[in-house]
């Protein structure tokens, strides 16, 4: 079995793990209909609903898909579980994606002249809270932290 034959079988076997997100049924029938492999189907469909997002708001609008829509959802998942270990992943992810939005707002001059800029940004968001990663708390821990810190404290001893 060739490279691509097994390419389409993993991405084959990940939509029948999961059909309800894969919609596995209706590309099976597409399948069997066209005689076409139903990965074909779903690389299309990618492929189309990337381009109709990117026409209805551009790369910003992605941007923003991606690093707001998963976390919302786990961060709504969090509220509600007693997991205070997932509490503060997602509370320093916000911290964190919220810093590096102020930062890129502020730089948005040199940002334009960074090739491959949207993709980087789009991994970047996705390793800020991809659970293998956790790159928010790494990020928060030794950039953010001793950053803020010093200012918290000289704040805190004026409200006191």
């Amino acid at each position: 079995m060739d490279t691509f034959s097994k390419g389409i079988a993993n991405v084959d076997g990940l939509m029948k793990r999961h059909p309800n997100v894969f919609q596995y049924e209706k590309f099976a029938e597409l399948e069997t209909s066209t005689g076409y492999s139903k990965v074909y189907f779903l690389f299309a469909a990618s492929a189309l609903l990337s381009l109709l997002l990117f026409a209805i708001g551009g790369t910003k609008f992605i941007s923003d898909l991606i690093g707001f829509v998963y976390p919302a959802y786990c961060s709504f998942k969090a509220i509600d579980a007693a997991d205070a270990e997932a509490d503060v992943q997602w509370l320093t992810y916000w911290v964190v994606f919220a810093s590096f939005s102020i930062v890129e707002s502020a730089a948005a001059f040199v940002v334009g002249w960074i090739p491959f800029y949207f993709f980087i940004k789009l991994s970047f968001l996705v390793w800020l809270y991809h659970p293998t990663f956790l790159g928010a708390q790494l990020i928060y821990r030794e950039v953010l932290r001793p950053l803020i810190l010093p200012y918290m404290k000289k704040a805190q001893k004026k409200v006191s």
